[in-house]
């Protein structure tokens, strides 16, 4: 009965993050309107959208998810987890609020970026929360199918804020004014997915209590039992881990090759390739369309073969070939966009694939939360920085000179990113295995 619920139990969990996902990318595919802002009632440049995009890991990146990666260790998923999934949605309706306020343009980029810091919080806890949860559900079993089949749900969040917020704010002609309300429907619309995530976070919240009292992991008064507790001194060994900290450097140098690019994508693939805006949304829309499909296949092998860190290193190597194809594939021909763009996604489907499973690997159970959560932190230390460097990029130039600068910062990225892969699989050659 156990093993069909738990198959229940991560849709519960993948809906939450399918929605923050969409929240999250809701503007990637109409990166290119800020471009114009004597065109927006908002009145932001493409410098104010990457500042906002930035506000996402400002909390994360100043101790807010160590601090709160620890406190889930200590007081567990169900009560953590319920608060952050919490200020995810608060901090959705804070920026729904700023875009649709009429403030002047200063005032609701504050305002945006308070609720994007408190989404981002919420939302890396919630993906913590929802992380170790299937670790522990799936634990005996195909762990990485499950975790790639989440992230592949996740990222079709992705896929459809791609595909729909061009929809929702459609293309005007130029000199045409974009309204308020205009272009704060793709975060509207995100803030319902969001109150529908919280709803099915509360019903997996009802069945991870009847999990633990099946299993007997709650002591009839609801204490923990001693292995199970944390303790800081955890911290320090997480920190002293060699495969640990590679792991987590890892993770931010690929994830921002991949997860800042697409709040630039169509600004980069429409004066590089030649593109409509158009075209441009279905490319850029292949990128979690790919994951969706391989990263639970890639998820199996793992799970089947191991030789986790050898996937690594062949989603790394992928994506920078993808950046390199990008900035100088031959200009105004859209298949190298397309060809460009393929590579990025099956890279960044192979990489998370091997590398989230890997860790329950090499770190405790009820260190799960907060391992997890330094790695995020590190990750969002680049997210924090990466898209501020690229919308002023795009402030200070345009068209092909724009594009060409900004995949300089994301070739930079993906070379770090490859030598660090290496490393991590010389460790596993010298007997020091990660998920072997």
């Amino acid at each position: 009965m156990y093993k069909k619920l738990r198959w229940v139990a991560l849709i519960c969990l993948m809906v939450p993050m399918f929605a923050s996902y969409f929240f999250d990318d809701c503007f990637s595919t109409l990166s290119q309107i800020f471009q114009h802002p004597e065109c927006l009632e908002l009145g932001w440049d493409s410098a104010d959208y990457g500042f906002y995009a930035g506000g996402y890991s400002f909390l994360c990146v100043c101790g807010g998810l160590i601090v709160c990666g620890i406190l889930l260790d200590v007081f567990g998923v169900r009560i953590i987890g319920s608060v952050f999934v919490g200020l995810m949605a608060l901090g959705a309706g804070l920026v729904v609020v700023a875009l649709r306020s009429g403030l002047e343009p200063r005032s609701s980029l504050l305002l945006a970026y308070a609720g994007c810091m408190v989404f981002g919080l919420g939302s890396e806890i919630a993906g913590v929360a929802v992380t170790r949860s299937i670790a522990k559900w799936f634990k005996d079993g195909p762990v990485a199918f499950a975790m790639g089949a989440q992230v592949a749900v996740a990222r079709l969040g992705t896929a459809l804020a791609f595909i729909l917020s061009p929809v929702l704010v459609a293309q005007k002609a130029p000199g045409e004014i974009y309204s308020l309300v205009e272009t704060a429907r793709p975060a509207t619309f995100g803030l319902g997915l969001i109150l529908g995530g919280v709803l099915l976070w509360g019903i997996f919240v009802a069945m991870d209590a009847r999990f633990d009292k099946a299993r007997g992991v709650s002591l009839g008064r609801g204490a923990v039992r001693e292995e199970d507790k944390f303790k800081l001194s955890d911290l320090g060994k997480l920190l002293t881990n060699g495969r640990f900290i590679l792991i987590s450097l890892l993770c931010v140098f690929f994830y921002c090759c991949i997860i800042s690019f697409k709040k630039f994508g169509t600004s980069i693939v429409i004066p590089r390739f030649g593109m409509e805006l158009d075209g441009a949304k279905w490319v850029i829309t292949m990128i979690p369309f790919f994951t969706v499909v391989f990263t639970p296949l890639f998820g199996a092998l793992v799970d089947k073969v191991g030789k986790a860190t050898l996937w690594m290193v062949c989603g790394s190597v992928l994506v920078l070939a993808a950046h390199l194809v990008i900035a100088f594939a031959p200009q105004g021909v859209p298949f190298w966009g397309y060809f460009g763009i393929a590579m990025l996604g099956v890279g960044y489907s192979l990489v998370p694939s091997a590398m989230w499973p890997s860790v329950p690997k090499i770190v405790p159970e009820r260190n799960l939360g907060t391992a997890y959560s330094l790695i995020y932190w590190i990750q969002n230390m680049g997210m924090l920085l990466v898209p501020i460097f690229v919308g002023r990029i795009f402030k200070v130039r345009s068209g092909v000179e724009a594009a060409v600068g900004a995949e300089w910062i994301f070739i930079g990225l993906g070379c770090v990113a490859v030598l660090v892969s290496l490393l991590l699989h010389a460790r596993k050659i010298k007997g020091t295995t990660v998920n072997a």
